[in-house]
């Protein structure tokens, strides 16, 4: 990176598609981490950093109050130009969504597809933007950091590992970079321009996204020829971290239709649709290997929820890690995607062939694991103990010795949990009795004074 450009990353193939990603304000280029590894299979990704925030310097912006959203362009194409790609895909998130439709708008004929997330055509009134940019030049991003988890996340997500990761990204981003960013959004309009668009475009809106509401992305929608659109349900203005899944699918989809189809003109097109919630995109493909790949994501993440549950999942998830990303992406779509989601057994055998399998090979973390999924898909602990049992004369009675431990650890945890849960409600019920007892008493009290 020289010091006229903004800091990058790139990954995926050398010789596939570029397709470029640009962040939201406060964030840095990590927040396309559970994207990237769906997209770089088939795709040359470059995500690059706003000026003054992850890597890149403030300096790229002027500090003056003069800068726009169209200074944040040319430093894309910039990039675009280093890397020798005269088209690209391009993809942003709110202000980096903001980049997209300008060089939709201005330079169109460098776009070859453009996906707008959790973004808008004006967001809200400039001389709020112009307070927030004096405020973080005076104290600093730290003022910033009790009010977005609310904006960002909803549920709770900013406790988890990604979400705190992001916040720690707000803490450390320069406040000139972060202010400039403010004057560029300040300055920013582009409602006017957007039936002049004519690139594939794909709008994705967050359910819960109090910063850029889904009223936002519907009036791109409209306003853009041929554009889709996609409502993530559970999920605020970082809807690709809160909901890696739906947007996902959507992008790749998205990516796929546009790389298959023409679009030069925007008449052949086809209309405006707006899919039903968390549907990813309603575009037949043209490329039926990368749309199964989302398909397979989106339908195995699903089943691996309904086997081994909400909890378990989420904690995998904001687990994940750049290094486990590829394989976290491998066993939703193939495990889960491809043999779970298959019709040719029930997913009660399904749980007695793994956890016999897990027995043969000793894996006793996993086969906890899967004895609690067991009795999800509906086997009883009686049958549970059978396929133990069963397994002693073909797996060896150490390795069976060892799996009747593990259920039996499970056993005794889930009855501990009912145990602490009818505690709980039962304390409830009682604090809820006892102070009705209180208010009916005050409310007599007082009438009889």
């Amino acid at each position: 990176m020289t010091n006229n450009q903004p800091h990058h990353d790139l990954s995926g193939p050398p010789t596939a598609p570029p397709l470029i990603l640009g962040p939201s304000i406060g964030t840095s280029l990590a927040v396309w981490e559970p994207q990237l590894p769906a997209l770089t299979r088939t795709h040359r990704v470059l995500r690059w950093d706003l000026p003054g925030h992850g890597g890149s310097p403030a300096a790229l912006l002027p500090s003056d109050g003069s800068a726009t959203i169209g200074d944040l362009a040319a430093l894309v194409l910039r990039l675009a130009d280093e890397q020798g790609w005269e088209r690209f895909a391009y993809a942003g998130v709110s202000i980096g969504g903001a980049v997209g439709l300008h060089l939709a708008v201005h330079h169109p004929e460098r776009l070859t597809s453009l996906a707008v997330v959790c973004s808008s055509a004006r967001f809200g009134d400039p001389a709020a933007w112009r307070e927030r940019a004096a405020l973080v030049r005076a104290e600093g991003t730290e003022a910033m950091v009790a009010s977005r988890p609310g904006t960002w996340f909803s549920h709770g997500f900013a406790h988890t590992p990604v979400g705190a990761a992001l916040i720690e990204d707000l803490r450390a981003t320069d406040r000139a970079g972060y202010a400039a960013c403010c004057d560029a959004l300040a300055a920013y309009d582009i409602t006017a321009d957007l039936e002049r668009i004519a690139v594939p475009t794909l709008v994705v809106a967050g359910r819960d996204d109090p910063a850029t509401p889904p009223a936002h992305a519907r009036r791109i929608a409209d306003a853009v020829p041929g554009a889709s659109l996609l409502e993530v349900a559970g999920a605020a203005h970082l809807a690709g971290v809160e909901r890696p899944e739906p947007v996902t699918a959507a992008l790749l989809a998205h990516l796929t239709d546009s790389t298959a189809q023409p679009h030069d003109d925007a008449t052949t097109r086809p209309q405006n649709d707006t899919p039903h919630e968390d549907a990813p995109h309603t575009h037949t493909p043209h490329n039926t290997t990368l749309h199964t790949d989302a398909s397979r994501h989106a339908e195995g993440m699903a089943v691996r929820r309904d086997v081994l549950g909400n909890a378990h999942v989420d904690r995998a998830v904001a687990r994940t890690t750049p290094f486990t990303a590829r394989f976290q992406d491998f066993i939703t779509r193939y495990a889960w995607g491809e043999i779970w989601t298959g019709d040719g057994l029930d997913r009660r055998t399904r749980s007695c062939i793994t956890l016999t399998a897990l027995i043969a090979h000793g894996h006793d973390a996993e086969l906890a694991m899967h004895i609690r999924a067991a009795l999800t898909n509906g086997l009883t602990r009686e049958e549970i103990g059978e396929v133990l049992l069963q397994s002693a004369i073909y797996c060896g009675v150490p390795a069976a010795n060892s799996a009747f431990a593990t259920a039996q650890r499970v056993f005794d945890e889930i009855d501990a949990e009912h145990v602490t849960t009818r505690a709980s409600t039962t304390t409830t019920t009682t604090t809820a009795t006892t102070t009705s007892t209180k208010v009916d008493a005050a409310s007599r009290s007082d009438t009889e004074k």
